[in-house]
């Protein structure tokens, strides 16, 4: 089984899905004429504005349940992965992804606000599947997304997350006191037991539905991230006379130029944009999900916030991350070479002896804990359990939009409703106490296919995205707030806002 997930993830995270995602940014960076800089000052003056109601939540909240699902492990563990497999040139590609990503994550998120629709209950739902029935016309490729994300967010993703939080929090347990970790049955039992902790919490939270987790995200996910950039930015002060050689190898190393790292750079190209894909999801077609159940006059306002999202995601939290280990030098780098037929690795670069690519979290707390001993490595555990546990979350709501979508006008059933809480609440056991190597890979299977599916759909759909946004600039230059119309603009299909005109 697991050589057979390893040929499968080969195969959808090859050259060509690389390709696909740093075309697709770059087409659309030319087709909105590079909006994510010429709107910046409006991506963040959007963020901070905006209203909820009783069938969606303010733009603020949409952003937070979206960077709740952005910020999980991607942005901990999956950078220091990233750099044990491409070295610190990486960084440079997860920067190039996340800039270009910004106007692909407009695009998205702006045809899921043309094209939402209110359940059976009054609330905002929307995402790919929804703009590629009512846009497109297909509605067996709408469900084949849909399908693919209640697996993807509601059964394979849950583990990835679950598991960072398991190995982070029993490592710290049992290395700070190992008679508790011995009385509560080993580092395994331990994981098993954290994995059932973070069960019950995660109930909690998504029995109550779509407004107890935009509340909870609103809360915790500009803490978390504004606490972790700190203590990043803290230990490169510390660390200040290797910033500028951090830097050099970052660029060096990324174009081949770096004596160490200069045989890597296909791995570092291909490294830096997977995990940017994964760190920031642009295209992947998660963002579009929360994007649309904001309140909003216009589905550009929306597009903007959520192009605002990349940025805060790669530029902020995931370059943090890289930075703590660049400075430091607690980072490990591998060459993959074959042997007699099969992959091995060979260290470039030790700066955490023994420590592998999937254990990606114990690259950063060793970069803390260098620094501020002692209680580094119980930080970064936290931080990581916030920013796991708020993607875990994120993914249900997800996954409850997807399967509102199958179950069409009439109310999901709330047998289906229960299974899928019930599987996601499983698959986090599950995936706390299973091995990292597996659950990464099956997380990559499942974000590679939604990505696949749905930047192939934004590609051929971008048309509607690009006219609200021609229409959302031509309205502010005459100094009105924009408010959309799409019989103006000649769409069709956009029901929600015809009958709110």
């Amino acid at each position: 089984m697991e050589a057979f997930i390893n040929w499968l993830n080969s195969i959808i995270w090859s050259n060509a899905l690389i390709a696909l995602c740093l075309g697709a940014g770059l087409w659309f960076t030319f087709r909105t004429r590079a909006m994510q800089l010429r709107g910046f000052a409006e991506m963040c003056r959007l963020t901070v504005t905006g209203q909820k109601s009783e069938a969606g939540v303010s733009s603020f909240q949409a952003l937070a349940i979206s960077m709740a699902g952005r910020m999980g492990i991607g942005n901990i563990a999956g950078v220091a992965t990233a750099i044990a497999y491409g070295g610190p040139g990486a960084v440079f590609w997860m920067w190039v992804m996340g800039f270009l990503g910004a106007s692909t994550s407009y695009i998205e998120c702006t045809l899921a606000q043309i094209y939402k629709e209110k359940d059976a209950e009054g609330r905002y739902r929307g995402g790919p599947a929804y703009y590629i029935e009512k846009a497109m016309g297909l509605k067996w490729y709408a469900a084949v997304f849909a399908v693919a994300t209640v697996v993807a967010t509601g059964l394979l993703l849950p583990g990835v997350q679950a598991n960072a939080i398991a190995d982070s929090a029993s490592g710290v347990l049992c290395s700070g006191d190992a008679a508790l970790c011995a009385g509560l049955g080993g580092a395994g039992m331990l994981k098993l037991w954290i994995g059932l902790a973070v069960a019950v919490l995660l109930g909690l939270i998504i029995f109550g539905g779509i407004k107890r987790i935009a509340a909870f995200a609103e809360l915790v996910v500009p803490f978390m991230a504004l606490a972790f950039i700190l203590m990043a930015i803290t230990v490169m002060v510390l660390n200040v006379e290797k910033v500028p050689t951090m830097f050099a190898d970052i660029f060096s190393s990324a174009f081949g130029a770096h004596a160490a790292f200069g045989a890597i750079i296909g791995q570092a190209i291909a490294w830096g944009v997977k995990r940017g894909v994964y760190a920031n999801e642009a295209g992947q077609g998660t963002g579009p999900h929360a994007a649309a159940a904001a309140e909003v006059s216009h589905p550009a306002k929306q597009g903007y916030v959520q192009a605002f999202a990349i940025y805060f995601d790669t530029m902020l939290v995931c370059t943090s991350t890289a930075f703590l280990l660049l400075s430091t030098g607690m980072y490990n780098t591998f060459r993959v070479v074959v042997e007699n037929g099969v992959e091995k690795l060979e260290a470039v670069v030790s700066g955490v002896p023994g420590v592998l690519p999937s254990e990606g979290a114990q690259f950063t707390q060793a970069a803390v804990e260098s620094v501020l001993p002692g209680w580094g490595a119980g930080f970064v555990a936290l931080a990581l359990f916030f920013f796991a546990f708020t993607t875990i979350m994120a993914y249900y709501y997800m996954a409850e939009t997807n399967l509102t979508y199958l179950a069409g006008v009439r109310k999901t059933h709330p047998l289906a409703t229960f299974l899928l809480r019930i599987g996601i609440i499983g698959m986090v056991v599950f995936g706390a106490y299973h091995n990292a190597a597996t659950a990464w890979t099956l997380g990559d299977i499942g974000v590679g296919v939604m990505a696949w599916l749905n930047i192939i759909a934004i590609l051929i759909l971008q048309k509607p995205a690009l006219m609200a946004l021609r229409d959302y600039e031509r309205q502010k230059k005459l100094g009105l707030d924009p408010v959309f119309d799409p019989d103006a603009l000649g769409l069709r299909n956009a029901d929600f806002w015809k009958s709110r005109n």
